[in-house]
């Protein structure tokens, strides 16, 4: 009942975008923290591959589902959702020659994920805010 109430609002959109950029944060740290070791390759997250998965979902998601017909009494079989394989792919970490990338690039990067980061949880808010004011009644 619920999981319908959620699909259809971008609350799931977000919660991708939010679980992202907390591993590449992560992956971000960790290469600040081993810039100075011999022989660390430093490593990232495709933001771009990322991106373009988390549309090819989205578009998915547009696309009007096709009619279930079950028989009186048959379970509701959950249908895989178009947004829960988008932070799935292995392939998406890259790595780069360790000679072209500096101290200053890594924590750009991990501001700029931050601000990502702090933006869909502020949309989320408001999201869950809107849906809390349309349960309860109030405006």
């Amino acid at each position: 009942m619920f999981s319908g109430l959620f699909q259809s609002t971008t609350i799931p959109v977000l919660q991708e975008v939010v679980n992202f950029s907390q591993i590449r944060h992560t992956v971000l740290a960790g290469n600040i923290a081993n810039l100075d070791t011999p022989g660390y390759q430093v490593r990232d997250l495709s933001l771009e591959d990322f991106q373009e998965r988390l549309q090819a979902a989205i578009k998915e998601r547009r696309q009007p589902p096709a009619p279930i017909y079950r028989s009186p009494g048959e379970p509701e079989v959950e249908k895989s959702l178009p947004l829960a394989d988008v932070s799935k792919s292995p392939k998406s970490i890259l790595y780069h020659d360790k000679s072209n990338v500096g101290l200053e690039y890594q924590v750009t990067e991990m501001v700029k994920n931050q601000l990502q980061h702090n933006t869909a949880l502020s949309i989320m808010r408001s999201q869950f805010r809107l849906l809390q004011a349309a349960i309860s009644g109030k405006t």
